[in-house]
Order: C-alpha cells, then structure tokens, then sequence
C-alpha cells in the first residue's frame, strides 16, 4: 500500500521543526529513523498532513554524558549507542537490551528516541528506560518539560506527549554501584517483538522487575531478593496485576507465567552482576 497524501518538511533546525508542530499540532507526525512510522503510513493507519523529518538537525544527533548518564538526542540511531564503547560497563542494562532490538538493519535506521516516542508497550527501549527510572525531555516552543519514563507512558502507544511538543531527548540514569542489570524476554522469533521482556536491577537491598508485552505500557515493581520466602507470592501478585489478556501469540495464562518464571530468573541473573 501507499500512504495517504502529506506535505514534507525536512527541517534544518530545532526551532523549525517547532514552529511547524505549533501551527499544525495532533495534523504532524515526527520522522525521525522511520521504522514505525513508515509502515504505519504506508498501511494508512496514520494520516498526517505533516510529517517532519529532523534527521538533518545537528543538534539532535547529540550523545553527552553528565555524571555517568547517557543523553541520547532525537537522531541518535539505535546503532551509533550499540557501538558505543564502554557501554556494556556502563549501562550494561541498555546494552542487554539492545541486542533483542529488531535486526542489525532496523538499528541500522531506527532511533532510541524514535521507540520511546512510538510507545509500543513490546518494544525493549522503553521498557529498560522505565525499569532504570530514566526520564524524557520534551520540547515546544512555549517551553520545555523533563518527565519521568514510568509517567511518560500513559497507555497503548500514547504517551504524556502534547500534540506541539516533540521528544527531545532521553536520560538514561547511570549505573549504580554494587548494583547488577539483567534483561530477558520470550518472542516467537529473535527480533522480533516480546510475548513478555522483563529487564530487572538488584543490590543488596532488594531488587526491581520491569514487565513488558503483558500491559498496555512497561510496569515497573520492588521486588524481594531470588531466596526470600516472599519472591514468588510477589511475582505471582505482579503477574495477576498486569492483566494479561489472550491473542494470537499467546494466551493471559501463558504470560503470567512467563512473569513469575522469566521474572525470577531475570532477578538471579541480575543479583549474580553485582559488582
């Protein structure tokens, strides 16, 4: 299929790009690596009328870390972080997760920003961003906001996004010492997007489970530590608050269980990294 008819800005600047989502607000779609969107124009499930491509903006192609943390900008490909060194040592979580992203050819073209702005609640990014408690930096021209990623995520593919703002930017937090990182998840094929994803932290004090592909965004819950007597009532709580309903990949009953089984095992790995 093809798209429906749409005017193309290819902007040259952050405040362009803004000026065009002002005037043409919820009617204007962001282009950034284009992996979700192209498909859903070329399947007419989204009709702009304006879609704005920032991929040329040099300020949006921005990588900076400020005290451990890792800024990505809006036209940062998923594969430029992928091939980052170090990032295994310091944000080994993200760098779990990225190896499960689609195929070397969709990071190739796809942008972090681009998957957290798409709020797919399969998807890996988001989820890791709200297991780490990392934050999105939103922008319009009346003003910027900075909003937590367990609060960005407002329900099937939407997000706390107003129709004039784009996504700026998004802060992973930096990795915590004497804390270990795991990531896993179930699909029907690699690269494919997750029946359940479970990205999981721990240090000494207890840990914490991210679940996607069970609700209609990632849900984030302390849990006790593998050997407490209280884990499995726990996940078994979790799995059952998630709501899981039946599909044509798998059945409610079929992802509860992967919550208690991937989830456990996802905390074992994650006590087992602790540096």
């Amino acid at each position: 299929m093809k798209p429906a008819p749409f005017d193309y800005v290819r902007a040259d600047s952050v405040d362009e790009a803004l000026d065009v989502l002002a005037q043409a607000g919820a009617d204007a779609r962001i282009l950034a690596g284009g992996q979700s969107l192209l498909p859903m124009l070329n399947m007419r499930l989204a009709r702009p009328e304006i879609v704005i491509d920032l991929m040329r903006i040099p300020a949006l192609k921005i990588v900076d870390e400020k005290g451990g943390a890792l800024i990505i900008h809006a036209a940062v490909r998923q594969i430029e972080i992928e091939r980052r060194p170090n990032l295994a040592k310091d944000q080994q979580l993200l760098a779990a997760a990225l190896a499960f992203v689609g195929h070397a050819q969709t990071r190739s073209r796809g942008t972090v920003c681009g998957s957290v702005a798409h709020a797919d609640p399969s998807a890996e990014l988001p989820l890791v961003l709200v297991a780490l408690g990392g934050s999105v930096h939103l922008r319009s021209r009346r003003a910027k906001r900075k909003v937590a990623a367990e609060a960005f995520f407002t329900g099937m593919m939407t997000t706390d996004r107003h129709d004039d703002e784009m996504v700026e930017a998004i802060t992973f937090p930096p990795k915590e010492p004497t804390t270990g990182y795991a990531f896993r998840e179930v699909a029907r094929r690699h690269g494919d997007f997750a029946i359940v994803a479970c990205a999981a932290s721990a240090d000494a004090k207890g840990g914490r489970l991210a679940v996607g592909g069970v609700a209609e965004r990632p849900v984030v819950r302390a849990m006790p530590l593998p050997g407490s007597s209280a884990i499995n009532d726990a996940l078994d709580e979790f799995a059952w608050t998630l709501e899981a309903r039946d599909d044509m990949h798998a059945s409610a009953r079929y992802r509860r269980e992967l919550v208690r089984r991937i989830g456990k095992s996802t905390l074992e790995e994650a006590v087992q990294c602790r540096a």
